[in-house]
């Protein structure tokens, strides 16, 4: 458990009780990662949180992380995997946010829940 899993009880979520979340669940033991390279390796990048908004056709892929070496890696991974599950069109429309503080998130969800024009 890591030390902002630690700091939000799992029963005080920013996103538990957001009108616009239909559903979340923790990414532990689901098969969901998203592939990337570092150094030539292949990797498998499992974020923590994935949320359905209330619509139905929407999802976001959180993460938060105080620090993470290879975040921008992961980040960049998540932006291309969310490019293309999108640009396919038969997966609903997807989104990424990271944060590195606990007290963004909050803002980071409420963004999130905003349909893009």
């Amino acid at each position: 458990m890591n030390t902002f899993e630690v700091a939000t009880p799992t029963l005080n979520l920013p996103f538990d009780a957001h009108p616009q979340v239909d559903a979340f669940v923790k990414n532990a033991g689901l098969g969901f990662a998203i592939p990337y390279l570092h150094d030539g390796q292949s990797h498998d990048y499992l974020s923590d949180f994935i949320i359905r908004w209330n619509d139905g056709a929407r999802h976001l892929i959180r993460e938060t992380r105080r620090y993470d070496e290879l975040a921008e890696v992961k980040a960049a991974a998540a932006d291309r995997w969310v490019a293309a599950v999108n640009a396919d069109g038969g997966f609903g429309g997807w989104s990424y946010v990271f944060t590195g503080k606990v007290a963004d998130i909050g803002a980071l969800i409420v963004g999130a829940a905003t349909p893009a024009d």
